[in-house]
């Protein structure tokens, strides 16, 4: 059996890639790798400034109207 040594972030990353790289092809992997956005902001925080005026039951009933039309 293989001995497991620490690997720091970085070498899991760059590990991480290669084998990637290797099963993919570098077009694929990064197909595969812009599937993933982290994003930017803080979600939680800009989702209270969104919704901050408005009821859950406000906010519900819009979601119930908007799917409704969706059906239609």
């Amino acid at each position: 059996m293989e001995e497991m040594k620490p690997m720091s972030l970085n070498e899991i990353r760059q590990t991480g890639l290669r084998a990637l790289s290797h099963e993919l092809g570098t077009v694929k992997m990064i197909r595969f790798l812009q599937q993933f956005n982290l994003g930017e902001g803080d979600y939680s925080i800009q989702r209270h400034q969104w919704f901050k005026n408005q009821s859950l039951e406000k906010l519900i009933e819009k979601l119930l109207v908007q799917r409704q039309n969706k059906d239609k």
